[in-house]
């Protein structure tokens, strides 16, 4: 299965606007069920379930914008940031 191909074909079908619009759906519905956890309710399955929503409309904004190069130097100097503040 060719994750970037079918993200593509999505991208395709439904359009620039309609995704990101998915996308601000799919994290409110983690939010949504973050927020669940934290009153108490044993929901890590719809915790899971939503990550995934999540991580997969993040996979087609980084496609849409052609950033994924940027998108892994970013995540590369914020983990560093974030190893030095823990050593602190």
């Amino acid at each position: 299965m060719d994750k970037n191909k079918i993200y593509k074909q999505a991208l395709d079908k439904w359009g620039k606007i309609p995704q990101i619009v998915m996308l601000f759906e799919e994290m409110a519905e983690l939010q949504k069920e973050l927020s669940k956890n934290l009153r108490g309710k044993d929901n890590i399955d719809s915790i899971a379930e939503e990550i995934a929503d999540v991580e997969i409309m993040l996979e087609q904004m980084k496609l849409l914008y052609e950033i994924e190069e940027q998108v892994d130097r970013w995540k590369y100097s914020k983990i560093g940031r974030l190893a030095k503040r823990l050593e602190e």
